[in-house]
């Protein structure tokens, strides 16, 4: 599963608690043999299904899940049998007329289910058609536990199982799941049956059924057929996804050691949006939001196009980590995706060079991790997973972005192709089966010759990211000794508390030698050729923080330039987070800024601005305001004066990436030019959908709502009415949220209250209103609880409104977001724990960097 990044760090589930591995392990299913009718109209469907099981161990009783079902019957051995349904444990008992033997049996139910608005289970997805007509796509959405709402099923990973899937589909739909359709047969009311292929065992939460008025367009890949599944008349728009995932599937079965062994390997958009994921990696049939898979040539920017790839390269590499060897039990999780989220990257770098991948990461994942894994808020990327709330909550940047990380950490310490081989050894032998951690560190361990879980115990059992601080350093007769001592980088006191790891480190001296080492202890010294400036963590491979003396620092500032890419890089990086953690004072990273030159990558530009936007944030509402504005503008402009608004032939993807930050980021301080470029192409937009360049369209679109006046406000309404790709419909929704002005975003907020908008859409609207108004929106959304909980998904309740808050700077705001969790259960309080620390993180970084940012304003306390 891919997240959408607004809710990355904001994910759980509100649904009741259940134990880990709940079901008793004495009756296991083998083959569900399910067939189901749905209702798109009435919002409803029916089902039966028969279940070969194989019972382990005799029993009076079976149980297995089921929610939201209306359970008409159930048989066991072909006998009608009592049953009860458990709504607060999901479970569903049937009660034995006799002792079953331990052996095979069947057992089989009917029943009746409804099509849910968000995606929990089998969902619809609204939408218009290119002609203004109404259309209705239905989907399913089964992870985590939500298999259950579809199908009685044992609905646990470990219990894996072979599906038979029929469906019933309105005549002229197409309906599709994991495997072919075997056959496809007309009934007497003209509506189609289809069924469909055997698939190989699998968890249940990877089961896919999907239908509605689509095209699907194929390549082939060897033996595999691959396919896009889109809405009418835009299925030409997955031909960069087709085109990517043909160049995939080759190199993931290199990587693997193992064929993708499913015969076709579809991936279905869906023209709506999620609270919390942007793609699903059911095996064979991928579902993703439009957005994350198909390239409208005339909307999209260059980052959008890149965001595709880097998505189909996530989901694809879960085919192999997540469906083929699947976790035992929610706990590893991680295995699923931080090794998903490493392979996107890996294949981007192999795959596609000039986007410079590895570099990228540093400045990206690396610190997306670090922000929440050195705060109150984090946890081990290995956690106890015991209720459903929990299983939510894993999915969050230390699951994805830290487990990452650490995967690159353990590559670059073993080496790619040792790394590569323990991968092929833990494939190979557990495939079609489930795992632990563990079982992976013995594979890498016996493919490397060394013990893997000795390093990696202390990055995936405890929370934490290491300090690694340089504490002098001599060269003498051309070797370089330095002493380093390990600590631990927090951004709060919590998060502070001495632990220590094994870091492995690579330390060099620019132009001259490199050694390997790891650090442990308190204190550790390396020794390494050369005389010249001495370089911790270079590649920045290693996941961790460090931390130089004043001559170490002074050395890396003079010699910024000569520094490989990824070592620029994670300098600015590491430097603005010493300093918002107070280790050390923000001049040293405006020291390390300054070296920034004309000519720096586009990477380096992208970091600096975001660097200077996250000073804004933090500084917004106060006097600082208006001179850290203007400083941002004054550095940034010259840089998009350079490469202009307008993309131009061969120039590098990065710099198109670039165009789109600076236009944005100087768009929301402000810049009057990039305004009045944006009430340019905005009025256009009237008489010609596609008037913005698509190389600018997201950040201009941005910058004119951010700034907008009453009668801009208007012009953006019209537009969003009058929108039929609803995917461009979307955005125009999200962007009548952006309005820094407070009686804008009030009106936004009274279109919650109406029908103009599907409930994912007033979801969307929400949340962007709270991003420059999140005082008003968070007491909206409490003062019209049951509104708001009625347009949310499930899955998001525990979550959404204490995440609305998250921005304040109102020292009231902790206690009312505790006093709403407050109102929830204990399990459901996790979110809010979590806004409530980044709150405070947030206003202690501002306290340490102020003087700092005073100074280098020229401006008096």
């Amino acid at each position: 599963m891919k997240l959408a990044v607004a809710a990355a760090l904001a994910l759980t589930v509100s649904t009741p608690a259940l134990a880990a591995g709940s079901l008793p392990a004495t009756v296991v299913p083998v083959l569900y043999d399910i067939d189901v009718t749905p209702n798109a109209q009435a919002m409803t469907f029916t089902g039966s299904e028969t279940v070969e099981i194989d019972v382990k161990a005799a029993t009076g009783t079976i149980t297995l899940n089921a929610a939201d079902l209306a359970i008409a019957a159930a048989t066991f051995d072909g006998k009608a049998v009592p049953f009860a349904l458990d709504k607060d444990k999901q479970q569903l008992v049937l009660t034995l007329p006799a002792v079953a033997k331990v052996g095979r049996h069947t057992v089989g139910f009917r029943w009746s289910g409804k099509i849910n608005q968000s995606a929990a289970g089998l969902f619809a997805i609204d939408y218009t058609n290119q002609d203004g007509s109404k259309a209705r796509m239905l989907a399913t959405q089964f992870e985590a536990p939500d298999a259950r709402r579809f199908a009685p099923m044992w609905d646990e990973p470990a219990f894996k199982a072979k599906f038979r899937l029929k469906a019933t589909a309105p005549a002229g739909q197409l309906a599709f799941s994991n495997m072919p359709a075997a056959s496809v047969a007309k009934q007497a009311d003209g509506t189609q049956l289809y069924s469909f292929a055997e698939t190989p065992v699998m968890s249940s939460y990877l089961l896919y059924l999907g239908m509605g008025d689509l095209e699907r367009k194929t390549v082939q890949a060897g033996n595999v057929e691959i396919g896009v599944i889109t809405r009418r008349g835009v299925v030409d728009q997955g031909d960069y996804a087709l085109a990517e995932a043909k160049r995939l599937l080759p190199y993931y079965n290199s990587y693997f050691g193992q064929p993708y062994p499913l015969p076709k390997l579809d991936m279905v958009a869906g023209p709506g949006s999620s609270q919390f994921f942007g793609a699903m990696e059911n095996w064979g049939a991928i579902f993703y939001f439009e957005p994350e898979l198909l390239f409208d040539p005339k909307r999209a920017t260059e980052s959008g196009r890149q965001r595709i790839f880097t998505v189909v390269a996530h989901e694809m590499a879960h085919q192999w980590f997540g469906d083929l060897v699947t976790m035992k039990w929610w706990d590893d999780l991680w295995l699923n995706e931080g090794f998903a989220s490493w392979m996107e990257n890996k294949s981007a770098a192999d795959l596609n060079p000039a986007w410079k991948a590895d570099a990228a990461a540093v400045s990206t994942d690396r610190e997306a991790a670090m922000g929440i894994d050195a705060t109150a808020a984090t946890h081990p990327i290995i956690r106890k997973i015991e209720t459903v709330d929990q299983i939510g909550e894993a999915f969050d940047g230390i699951t994805y972005s830290k487990g990452q990380a650490v995967i690159g950490m353990l590559e670059s310490t073993l080496g790619p192709d040792k790394f590569r081989d323990g991968i092929r050894r833990y494939m190979a032998k557990y495939k079609f089966g489930n795992t632990v951690t563990e079982q992976l560190w013995a594979e890498l361990s016996a493919a490397a010759g060394q013990p893997v879980a000795e390093i990696a115990h202390g990055y995936t059992l405890q929370g934490g990211v290491p300090l690694v601080t340089l504490t002098g350093a001599r060269c003498t007769g051309g070797t370089t000794t330095a002493t380093l001592a390990q600590g631990r980088f927090g951004l709060d006191a919590a998060s502070k508390t001495p632990q220590t790891w094994q870091v492995p480190l690579v330390v060099a001296t620019i132009g001259s030698g490199e050694t390997r080492t790891i650090v442990t202890g308190p204190a550790t010294t390396v020794s390494v050729k050369g005389c010249g400036t001495l370089l911790l963590n270079k590649g920045k491979g290693s996941y961790t923080r460090v931390l130089y003396d004043q001559p170490g620092h002074d050395a890396l500032v003079r010699d910024y330039t000569r520094l490989p890419l990824e070592d620029r890089l994670g300098t600015l990086a590491d430097d603005y987070a010493l300093a918002a953690g107070g280790y050390q004072d923000l001049s040293r990273y405006f020291a390390v800024m300054g070296q920034v030159g004309a000519g720096a990558d586009p990477l380096e530009w992208s970091l600096v601005s975001g660097r200077l936007g996250g000073l804004n944030g933090l500084f917004e509402g106060t006097p600082l305001a208006t001179p850290l504005r203007a400083r941002t503008v004054a550095i940034l402009g010259p840089v998009l004066q350079r490469i202009g608004y307008t993309a131009r032939p061969e120039e590098s993807p990065l710099v198109g990436n670039l165009r789109e930050n600076l236009v944005g980021q100087l768009g929301a301080n402000g810049d009057p030019e990039v305004l009045r470029q944006a009430r340019s192409y905005v009025a256009k937009l009237s008489t010609d959908p596609t008037a913005i360049p698509p190389a600018i369209r997201q950040p201009i679109l941005a910058t004119f709502a951010a700034n907008a006046s009453a009668a801009d406000w208007d012009l953006l309404l019209r537009l969003t009415k009058a929108e039929t790709n609803p995917v461009a419909k979307n955005r125009f929704v999200s962007l009548l949220g952006y309005a820094k002005d407070d009686a804008l975003a009030a009106r936004a907020l009274d279109l919650l209250k109406t029908d103009t908008f599907t409930a994912p859409q007033r979801a969307a609207l929400l949340r962007a209103v709270s991003g420059e108004h999140p005082d008003m929106t968070f007491d909206w959304a409490v003062a019209n609880r049951a509104l708001v909980e009625g347009f949310i998904e499930d899955s998001s309740k525990a979550s959404f409104i204490v995440g609305l808050g998250g921005g304040s700077v109102d020292p009231a705001m902790p206690g009312k977001i505790n006093a709403f969790a407050a109102t929830m259960a204990e399990t459901s309080r996790g979110p809010a724990k979590r806004v409530v620390s980044s709150i405070a993180v947030r206003k202690a970084a501002a306290e340490r960097l102020r003087p700092a940012v005073q100074t280098w304003l020229g401006k008096s306390a």
